[in-house]
Protein backbone atom coordinates (compact mmCIF):
# COMPACT_ATOMS: atom_id res chain seq x y z
CA UNK A 1 0.00 0.00 0.00
CA UNK A 2 1.25 3.32 -0.99
CA UNK A 3 3.13 5.66 2.01
CA UNK A 4 1.38 8.39 3.32
CA UNK A 5 4.11 11.43 1.50
CA UNK A 6 2.93 8.84 -1.60
CA UNK A 7 -0.85 10.02 -1.06
CA UNK A 8 0.10 13.42 0.21
CA UNK A 9 1.97 13.88 -3.31
CA UNK A 10 -1.34 13.10 -4.90
CA UNK A 11 -3.40 15.11 -3.05
CA UNK A 12 -1.19 17.81 -3.54
CA UNK A 13 -1.21 17.13 -7.04
CA UNK A 14 -4.78 16.61 -7.46
CA UNK A 15 -5.78 19.79 -5.52
CA UNK A 16 -3.91 22.34 -7.87
CA UNK A 17 -4.96 20.39 -11.23
CA UNK A 18 -8.76 21.10 -9.51
CA UNK A 19 -8.35 24.01 -7.97
CA UNK A 20 -6.62 26.04 -11.10
CA UNK A 21 -8.88 24.46 -13.82
CA UNK A 22 -9.96 21.30 -14.78
CA UNK A 23 -11.05 21.69 -18.00
CA UNK A 24 -7.94 23.08 -19.30
CA UNK A 25 -5.90 19.44 -18.48
CA UNK A 26 -7.51 17.95 -21.60
CA UNK A 27 -7.14 20.80 -23.75
CA UNK A 28 -3.43 20.80 -22.42
CA UNK A 29 -2.47 19.66 -26.15
CA UNK A 30 1.20 19.23 -27.75
CA UNK A 31 2.94 21.12 -25.27
CA UNK A 32 2.10 18.40 -22.40
CA UNK A 33 5.38 18.05 -20.62
CA UNK A 34 6.00 14.44 -18.67
CA UNK A 35 5.52 16.14 -15.68
CA UNK A 36 2.45 17.71 -16.61
CA UNK A 37 1.28 14.17 -17.85
CA UNK A 38 2.03 12.50 -14.38
CA UNK A 39 -0.28 15.43 -12.95
CA UNK A 40 -2.77 15.24 -15.58
CA UNK A 41 -2.99 11.23 -14.98
CA UNK A 42 -3.61 11.87 -11.17
CA UNK A 43 -5.71 14.66 -11.88
CA UNK A 44 -8.02 12.83 -14.25
CA UNK A 45 -8.25 9.47 -11.60
CA UNK A 46 -8.96 11.14 -8.63
CA UNK A 47 -11.77 10.46 -6.24
CA UNK A 48 -12.21 11.49 -2.58
CA UNK A 49 -10.75 8.36 -1.12
CA UNK A 50 -8.24 7.28 -3.40
CA UNK A 51 -6.19 7.97 -7.11
CA UNK A 52 -3.93 6.63 -9.43
CA UNK A 53 -0.83 4.24 -9.08
CA UNK A 54 1.82 4.89 -11.18
CA UNK A 55 4.10 2.46 -10.27
CA UNK A 56 3.91 -1.66 -10.73
CA UNK A 57 1.48 -3.67 -8.38
CA UNK A 58 -2.33 -3.92 -7.60
CA UNK A 59 -4.49 -0.48 -7.28
CA UNK A 60 -4.06 0.75 -3.86
CA UNK A 61 -7.12 1.05 -1.46
CA UNK A 62 -8.55 4.00 -0.27
CA UNK A 63 -6.30 6.04 1.52
CA UNK A 64 -8.93 7.67 3.96
CA UNK A 65 -5.96 9.82 6.20
CA UNK A 66 -5.21 11.36 2.94
CA UNK A 67 -6.48 15.34 3.89
CA UNK A 68 -9.17 17.06 2.07
CA UNK A 69 -8.63 19.02 -1.18
CA UNK A 70 -11.67 20.30 -2.52
CA UNK A 71 -11.83 23.25 -0.23
CA UNK A 72 -9.28 24.75 -2.77
CA UNK A 73 -12.15 24.63 -5.47
CA UNK A 74 -14.82 26.70 -3.46
CA UNK A 75 -14.83 30.57 -2.70
CA UNK A 76 -12.52 30.25 -0.05
CA UNK A 77 -13.10 29.62 3.72
CA UNK A 78 -15.79 32.26 5.94
CA UNK A 79 -14.40 35.49 6.55
CA UNK A 80 -14.17 34.44 10.38
CA UNK A 81 -12.24 31.53 9.70
CA UNK A 82 -9.70 32.70 7.44
CA UNK A 83 -9.39 35.86 10.43
CA UNK A 84 -8.78 32.86 12.80
CA UNK A 85 -6.46 31.23 10.48
CA UNK A 86 -4.25 34.57 10.04
CA UNK A 87 -3.76 35.29 13.37
CA UNK A 88 -2.62 31.69 13.81
CA UNK A 89 -0.09 32.12 11.00
CA UNK A 90 0.70 35.39 12.28
CA UNK A 91 1.75 33.68 15.93
CA UNK A 92 3.47 30.59 14.30
CA UNK A 93 5.63 32.56 11.51
CA UNK A 94 6.50 35.38 13.60
CA UNK A 95 9.31 33.53 15.84
CA UNK A 96 10.41 31.52 13.19
CA UNK A 97 11.23 34.48 11.02
CA UNK A 98 12.78 36.13 13.87
CA UNK A 99 15.82 32.95 13.65
CA UNK A 100 18.65 34.48 13.29
CA UNK A 101 20.04 32.06 10.38
CA UNK A 102 17.81 33.82 7.69
CA UNK A 103 20.13 37.22 8.25
CA UNK A 104 19.25 40.65 9.21
CA UNK A 105 16.78 41.81 6.63
CA UNK A 106 13.57 39.35 5.81
CA UNK A 107 10.71 39.71 4.49
CA UNK A 108 7.17 37.13 3.86
CA UNK A 109 4.06 37.26 2.56
CA UNK A 110 1.31 34.62 2.35
CA UNK A 111 -2.02 34.47 0.54
CA UNK A 112 -4.95 32.75 -0.72
CA UNK A 113 -4.85 31.78 -4.27
CA UNK A 114 -8.88 31.54 -4.02
CA UNK A 115 -10.09 34.86 -2.62
CA UNK A 116 -6.37 37.05 -2.34
CA UNK A 117 -6.64 37.82 1.35
CA UNK A 118 -3.22 38.40 2.45
CA UNK A 119 -2.98 35.48 5.92
CA UNK A 120 0.02 37.15 6.46
CA UNK A 121 2.71 39.84 5.57
CA UNK A 122 6.14 41.46 7.23
CA UNK A 123 7.82 43.76 5.03
CA UNK A 124 6.43 42.54 1.91
CA UNK A 125 6.26 45.70 -0.33
CA UNK A 126 10.37 45.80 0.62
CA UNK A 127 12.49 45.30 -2.58
CA UNK A 128 14.72 42.93 -2.11
CA UNK A 129 17.17 41.03 -4.09
CA UNK A 130 15.27 37.55 -4.83
CA UNK A 131 17.84 35.37 -6.36
CA UNK A 132 16.47 32.52 -8.23
CA UNK A 133 12.99 33.42 -7.17
CA UNK A 134 13.04 35.78 -9.88
CA UNK A 135 12.90 32.79 -12.18
CA UNK A 136 8.80 33.08 -11.48
CA UNK A 137 8.77 36.90 -12.86
CA UNK A 138 10.73 35.83 -15.68
CA UNK A 139 7.85 32.44 -16.05
CA UNK A 140 5.44 34.35 -16.04
CA UNK A 141 6.25 37.11 -18.21
CA UNK A 142 6.88 35.05 -21.13
CA UNK A 143 3.61 33.04 -20.73
CA UNK A 144 2.08 35.79 -20.81
CA UNK A 145 3.53 37.31 -23.73
CA UNK A 146 4.25 34.87 -26.05
CA UNK A 147 1.66 31.75 -24.85
CA UNK A 148 2.08 27.95 -23.56
CA UNK A 149 2.31 26.24 -26.73
CA UNK A 150 4.68 29.36 -28.55
CA UNK A 151 7.75 27.38 -30.01
CA UNK A 152 11.17 28.77 -30.82
CA UNK A 153 12.13 28.13 -34.91
CA UNK A 154 16.25 27.26 -35.28
CA UNK A 155 16.26 27.10 -39.21
CA UNK A 156 18.61 26.61 -42.58
CA UNK A 157 18.30 28.77 -45.09
CA UNK A 158 20.37 29.61 -48.47
CA UNK A 159 23.36 31.66 -47.85
CA UNK A 160 24.19 34.85 -50.19
CA UNK A 161 27.27 33.43 -51.72
CA UNK A 162 26.97 30.43 -54.32
CA UNK A 163 26.64 27.18 -52.32
CA UNK A 164 26.54 28.53 -49.47
CA UNK A 165 23.37 27.38 -46.67
CA UNK A 166 23.27 29.58 -43.23
CA UNK A 167 22.29 28.12 -39.66
CA UNK A 168 20.13 30.59 -38.07
CA UNK A 169 19.74 30.58 -34.46
CA UNK A 170 16.15 31.81 -32.95
CA UNK A 171 17.05 31.53 -29.53
CA UNK A 172 15.96 27.69 -28.53
CA UNK A 173 17.38 26.83 -25.13
CA UNK A 174 16.25 23.15 -25.77
CA UNK A 175 18.45 22.87 -28.92
CA UNK A 176 20.78 19.75 -28.86
CA UNK A 177 22.92 18.09 -30.52
CA UNK A 178 22.50 14.91 -29.06
CA UNK A 179 21.09 11.93 -31.16
CA UNK A 180 18.86 11.38 -28.07
CA UNK A 181 17.75 14.29 -26.83
CA UNK A 182 18.20 14.23 -22.90
CA UNK A 183 14.91 16.30 -21.90
CA UNK A 184 12.31 15.18 -23.96
CA UNK A 185 11.00 16.35 -27.39
CA UNK A 186 12.59 19.99 -28.63
CA UNK A 187 15.01 21.29 -31.35
CA UNK A 188 17.60 18.99 -32.57
CA UNK A 189 20.34 19.86 -34.83
CA UNK A 190 20.59 15.75 -36.03
CA UNK A 191 16.80 16.32 -37.34
CA UNK A 192 17.83 19.61 -38.66
CA UNK A 193 20.77 18.16 -40.48
CA UNK A 194 18.70 15.49 -41.74
CA UNK A 195 16.19 17.54 -43.14
CA UNK A 196 19.04 19.68 -44.69
CA UNK A 197 20.92 17.04 -46.56
CA UNK A 198 17.53 15.63 -47.83
CA UNK A 199 16.36 18.61 -49.10
CA UNK A 200 20.42 19.54 -50.26
CA UNK A 201 20.47 16.22 -52.28
CA UNK A 202 16.33 16.76 -53.79
CA UNK A 203 18.21 19.65 -55.82
CA UNK A 204 21.34 18.09 -56.55
CA UNK A 205 23.16 19.68 -54.47
CA UNK A 206 26.43 17.49 -51.72
CA UNK A 207 28.61 20.26 -50.79
CA UNK A 208 28.11 23.18 -49.56
CA UNK A 209 30.03 25.78 -47.01
CA UNK A 210 28.57 26.71 -43.97
CA UNK A 211 27.53 29.77 -41.92
CA UNK A 212 25.49 30.40 -38.99
CA UNK A 213 23.24 33.65 -38.00
CA UNK A 214 22.92 34.24 -34.26
CA UNK A 215 22.11 38.14 -34.94
CA UNK A 216 18.46 37.85 -33.66
CA UNK A 217 19.74 38.65 -29.86
CA UNK A 218 21.97 42.04 -29.08
CA UNK A 219 24.11 43.52 -26.61
CA UNK A 220 26.88 41.37 -24.33
CA UNK A 221 26.30 37.75 -24.60
CA UNK A 222 28.07 37.90 -21.00
CA UNK A 223 26.33 37.98 -17.82
CA UNK A 224 27.58 40.94 -16.09
CA UNK A 225 28.66 38.19 -13.32
CA UNK A 226 31.15 36.76 -15.87
CA UNK A 227 32.61 33.33 -16.73
CA UNK A 228 30.35 31.22 -14.67
CA UNK A 229 29.74 27.72 -14.78
CA UNK A 230 26.07 28.43 -14.16
CA UNK A 231 25.83 29.93 -16.84
CA UNK A 232 26.89 29.89 -20.87
CA UNK A 233 27.28 32.88 -23.22
CA UNK A 234 23.48 34.14 -23.63
CA UNK A 235 23.65 33.50 -27.88
CA UNK A 236 20.34 32.77 -30.21
CA UNK A 237 22.30 29.58 -31.23
CA UNK A 238 23.49 27.63 -28.91
CA UNK A 239 23.37 23.12 -28.51
CA UNK A 240 23.24 21.49 -25.08
CA UNK A 241 23.22 25.29 -23.00
CA UNK A 242 26.92 25.20 -24.23
CA UNK A 243 27.99 21.85 -22.00
CA UNK A 244 30.67 20.14 -23.06
CA UNK A 245 29.77 16.63 -21.17
CA UNK A 246 26.42 14.93 -21.12
CA UNK A 247 25.17 17.03 -18.26
CA UNK A 248 21.55 18.48 -18.39
CA UNK A 249 21.81 20.74 -15.71
CA UNK A 250 24.49 21.91 -12.66
CA UNK A 251 27.39 23.52 -13.04
CA UNK A 252 29.96 23.38 -15.74
CA UNK A 253 32.70 24.68 -17.89
CA UNK A 254 30.74 25.99 -20.65
CA UNK A 255 31.73 26.86 -24.07
CA UNK A 256 33.28 30.27 -24.87
CA UNK A 257 31.70 30.65 -28.13
CA UNK A 258 27.89 28.55 -28.34
CA UNK A 259 27.17 29.34 -31.52
CA UNK A 260 30.27 28.75 -33.51
CA UNK A 261 30.82 25.44 -31.54
CA UNK A 262 26.79 24.99 -32.69
CA UNK A 263 27.73 25.33 -36.28
CA UNK A 264 30.58 23.02 -35.80
CA UNK A 265 28.46 20.31 -34.58
CA UNK A 266 25.93 20.83 -37.37
CA UNK A 267 28.64 20.49 -40.14
CA UNK A 268 29.82 17.07 -38.70
CA UNK A 269 25.82 15.89 -38.45
CA UNK A 270 25.78 17.01 -42.30
CA UNK A 271 28.88 15.07 -42.94
CA UNK A 272 27.28 12.12 -41.46
CA UNK A 273 24.67 12.51 -43.95
CA UNK A 274 26.84 12.73 -47.49
CA UNK A 275 27.03 16.52 -47.42
CA UNK A 276 30.69 17.59 -48.13
CA UNK A 277 30.80 20.71 -45.44
CA UNK A 278 33.58 22.98 -46.84
CA UNK A 279 36.04 25.17 -44.68
CA UNK A 280 35.53 26.10 -41.12
CA UNK A 281 31.71 27.34 -40.35
CA UNK A 282 31.69 31.76 -40.26
CA UNK A 283 29.00 34.50 -39.24
CA UNK A 284 26.70 35.26 -41.66
CA UNK A 285 23.38 36.93 -42.86
CA UNK A 286 20.37 35.41 -44.90
CA UNK A 287 19.63 37.95 -47.66
CA UNK A 288 16.68 39.90 -47.31
CA UNK A 289 13.46 38.37 -49.24
CA UNK A 290 15.69 34.69 -49.13
CA UNK A 291 13.15 31.95 -50.33
CA UNK A 292 11.76 29.49 -47.67
CA UNK A 293 13.88 28.03 -45.17
CA UNK A 294 15.22 24.63 -46.45
CA UNK A 295 14.50 22.78 -43.09
CA UNK A 296 13.93 23.93 -39.09
CA UNK A 297 13.32 22.46 -36.11
CA UNK A 298 11.38 23.69 -33.03
CA UNK A 299 11.83 24.17 -29.63
CA UNK A 300 9.98 22.51 -26.88
CA UNK A 301 7.30 24.30 -26.26
CA UNK A 302 6.95 27.09 -24.11
CA UNK A 303 4.98 25.26 -21.29
CA UNK A 304 7.77 22.85 -21.08
CA UNK A 305 10.93 25.32 -20.92
CA UNK A 306 9.37 27.40 -18.23
CA UNK A 307 8.50 23.62 -16.15
CA UNK A 308 12.34 22.72 -17.01
CA UNK A 309 13.47 26.56 -15.99
CA UNK A 310 11.72 26.59 -12.35
CA UNK A 311 12.11 22.80 -11.75
CA UNK A 312 15.83 22.68 -12.03
CA UNK A 313 16.61 26.52 -11.72
CA UNK A 314 17.78 26.33 -14.89
CA UNK A 315 19.52 29.54 -15.77
CA UNK A 316 20.21 29.15 -19.29
CA UNK A 317 16.74 28.64 -20.07
CA UNK A 318 15.81 31.80 -17.96
CA UNK A 319 17.92 34.04 -19.79
CA UNK A 320 16.18 32.87 -23.69
CA UNK A 321 12.92 33.13 -22.19
CA UNK A 322 13.37 36.83 -21.12
CA UNK A 323 15.23 37.49 -24.36
CA UNK A 324 12.21 35.64 -25.95
CA UNK A 325 9.80 38.36 -24.09
CA UNK A 326 11.71 41.19 -25.23
CA UNK A 327 11.25 40.20 -29.09
CA UNK A 328 7.35 39.51 -28.50
CA UNK A 329 7.50 43.07 -26.93
CA UNK A 330 9.14 44.93 -29.64
CA UNK A 331 12.52 45.47 -27.71
CA UNK A 332 15.67 44.30 -28.51
CA UNK A 333 16.94 40.77 -27.54
CA UNK A 334 19.39 41.81 -24.71
CA UNK A 335 19.74 42.02 -20.53
CA UNK A 336 18.42 45.85 -21.33
CA UNK A 337 15.38 45.16 -23.36
CA UNK A 338 14.65 42.06 -21.83
CA UNK A 339 14.64 43.75 -18.18
CA UNK A 340 11.98 46.54 -20.26
CA UNK A 341 9.69 43.54 -21.57
CA UNK A 342 9.79 41.48 -18.19
CA UNK A 343 8.79 44.67 -16.35
CA UNK A 344 5.86 45.57 -18.88
CA UNK A 345 4.55 42.44 -19.32
CA UNK A 346 4.35 41.80 -15.17
CA UNK A 347 2.52 45.43 -15.04
CA UNK A 348 -0.26 44.61 -17.57
CA UNK A 349 -0.88 42.21 -15.61
CA UNK A 350 -2.03 44.19 -12.47
CA UNK A 351 0.29 42.88 -9.78
CA UNK A 352 2.62 46.05 -8.30
CA UNK A 353 6.32 45.86 -9.34
CA UNK A 354 6.66 49.12 -7.70
CA UNK A 355 10.82 48.98 -6.58
CA UNK A 356 11.16 45.68 -8.54
CA UNK A 357 13.98 45.67 -11.39
CA UNK A 358 14.70 42.49 -13.45
CA UNK A 359 18.46 43.14 -14.63
CA UNK A 360 18.52 39.63 -15.67
CA UNK A 361 15.98 36.80 -15.70
CA UNK A 362 17.91 33.86 -13.56
CA UNK A 363 18.27 35.73 -10.62
CA UNK A 364 22.16 35.90 -10.49
CA UNK A 365 22.41 39.52 -11.08
CA UNK A 366 22.32 41.23 -7.50
CA UNK A 367 20.97 44.38 -8.97
CA UNK A 368 17.64 42.07 -9.40
CA UNK A 369 14.73 43.46 -7.02
CA UNK A 370 11.57 41.78 -6.11
CA UNK A 371 8.87 41.77 -3.25
CA UNK A 372 7.32 39.23 -1.42
CA UNK A 373 4.43 40.39 -2.32
CA UNK A 374 4.98 40.80 -5.96
CA UNK A 375 5.93 37.09 -5.55
CA UNK A 376 2.96 36.21 -4.15
CA UNK A 377 0.91 38.33 -6.58
CA UNK A 378 2.25 36.25 -9.31
CA UNK A 379 2.05 32.93 -8.41
CA UNK A 380 -2.36 33.76 -7.05
CA UNK A 381 -2.14 35.24 -11.25
CA UNK A 382 -0.76 31.44 -12.17
CA UNK A 383 -3.25 30.25 -9.84
CA UNK A 384 -6.56 31.86 -11.29
CA UNK A 385 -8.31 29.74 -13.33
CA UNK A 386 -9.30 32.79 -15.74
CA UNK A 387 -5.23 32.67 -16.49
CA UNK A 388 -4.41 28.80 -17.53
CA UNK A 389 -1.76 30.30 -19.95
CA UNK A 390 0.16 30.93 -16.72
CA UNK A 391 -0.65 27.56 -15.00
CA UNK A 392 2.92 25.82 -16.32
CA UNK A 393 4.80 28.42 -13.20
CA UNK A 394 2.55 26.28 -10.82
CA UNK A 395 3.54 22.90 -12.28
CA UNK A 396 6.97 23.65 -12.85
CA UNK A 397 7.72 24.33 -9.03
CA UNK A 398 9.76 21.72 -7.72
CA UNK A 399 7.89 19.24 -4.94
CA UNK A 400 9.50 19.28 -1.67
CA UNK A 401 10.34 16.04 -1.00
CA UNK A 402 10.11 14.37 -4.41
CA UNK A 403 11.67 16.85 -7.48
CA UNK A 404 14.35 19.05 -8.96
CA UNK A 405 15.78 21.65 -6.09
CA UNK A 406 13.69 20.53 -3.02
CA UNK A 407 14.26 16.76 -3.54
CA UNK A 408 15.77 16.58 -0.35
CA UNK A 409 13.85 19.34 1.56
CA UNK A 410 10.75 19.16 3.78
CA UNK A 411 10.97 15.33 3.04
CA UNK A 412 10.22 12.57 5.03
CA UNK A 413 7.91 13.23 8.04
CA UNK A 414 7.77 17.25 7.05
CA UNK A 415 3.83 17.92 6.83
CA UNK A 416 4.86 20.23 3.69
CA UNK A 417 6.63 16.83 1.80
CA UNK A 418 4.53 16.27 -1.18
CA UNK A 419 2.34 19.30 -0.82
CA UNK A 420 4.48 21.94 -0.80
CA UNK A 421 5.92 23.20 -4.50
CA UNK A 422 8.53 26.02 -4.66
CA UNK A 423 11.52 27.67 -6.82
CA UNK A 424 14.39 28.42 -4.11
CA UNK A 425 16.96 30.98 -4.27
CA UNK A 426 20.28 31.17 -3.10
CA UNK A 427 23.82 33.29 -3.91
CA UNK A 428 26.40 34.28 -1.08
CA UNK A 429 24.12 36.02 1.73
CA UNK A 430 20.85 35.92 0.11
CA UNK A 431 18.14 33.10 0.60
CA UNK A 432 14.84 32.68 -0.75
CA UNK A 433 11.77 30.50 -1.13
CA UNK A 434 8.82 31.24 -3.11
CA UNK A 435 6.08 28.93 -4.12
CA UNK A 436 2.38 27.10 -3.25
CA UNK A 437 0.91 24.83 -0.85
CA UNK A 438 -2.18 23.39 0.21
CA UNK A 439 -3.34 23.51 3.82
CA UNK A 440 -4.88 21.49 5.69
CA UNK A 441 -7.79 22.63 5.50
CA UNK A 442 -7.64 22.20 1.43
CA UNK A 443 -6.55 26.17 0.32
CA UNK A 444 -4.20 26.38 -2.26
CA UNK A 445 -2.16 29.07 -0.38
CA UNK A 446 0.50 31.33 -1.96
CA UNK A 447 3.83 31.97 -0.22
CA UNK A 448 7.32 34.25 -0.33
CA UNK A 449 10.23 34.66 2.19
CA UNK A 450 12.96 36.52 1.02
CA UNK A 451 15.56 37.15 3.47
CA UNK A 452 19.56 38.50 3.04
CA UNK A 453 22.97 39.04 4.57
CA UNK A 454 22.51 35.42 6.17
CA UNK A 455 25.26 33.79 8.54
CA UNK A 456 25.45 30.99 5.90
CA UNK A 457 23.41 29.21 3.54
CA UNK A 458 22.39 25.87 5.19
CA UNK A 459 21.08 27.62 8.69
CA UNK A 460 18.97 29.68 6.10
CA UNK A 461 17.87 27.42 4.12
CA UNK A 462 16.83 24.92 6.83
CA UNK A 463 14.88 28.02 8.31
CA UNK A 464 12.88 28.96 5.00
CA UNK A 465 11.82 25.26 5.27
CA UNK A 466 10.66 25.42 8.97
CA UNK A 467 8.63 28.63 7.73
CA UNK A 468 7.15 26.71 4.34
CA UNK A 469 6.51 24.01 6.29
CA UNK A 470 4.78 25.72 9.16
CA UNK A 471 2.20 27.28 5.84
CA UNK A 472 1.61 23.99 4.72
CA UNK A 473 0.22 22.89 8.41
CA UNK A 474 -1.46 26.23 8.95
CA UNK A 475 -5.27 25.14 8.82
Amino acid sequence: MPSLKTWQLIAGSAALGLALSVATVSAAGPWDSGQRTAERDRVASWGRTGGADHGAGPLPQAAPSAPGVLGAVGPGVPRGQAAAASGGLAAVLGPLLADRALGTVRAASVVDTATGQVLYEAGARDAMTPASTVKIATGVAALAALGPEHRIRTSVAQGAAPGQIVLVGGGDPSLTARKKAPAGSGGSLVALAADTAQALKAAGTASVSLGYDDSLYTGPARHPIGVNPNLAPVTALTADEGRPDESVSGPVERSEDPSKDAARAFAALLAERGITVTGEPARAKVPQGAAQPLASTLSTPLAGLVERMLTHSDNDIAEALARQTALASGQPASFEGAERAVAARLASLGVDTAGSRFADGSGLNRADKVSAGLLTGLLAKAADPQRPELRPVLTGLPVAGFTGTLRARNAGASPAAGLLRAKTGTLTGVNSLAGTVVDSSGRLLAFAFLTSNSPGPEGAEKALDKLAAAVAAAS
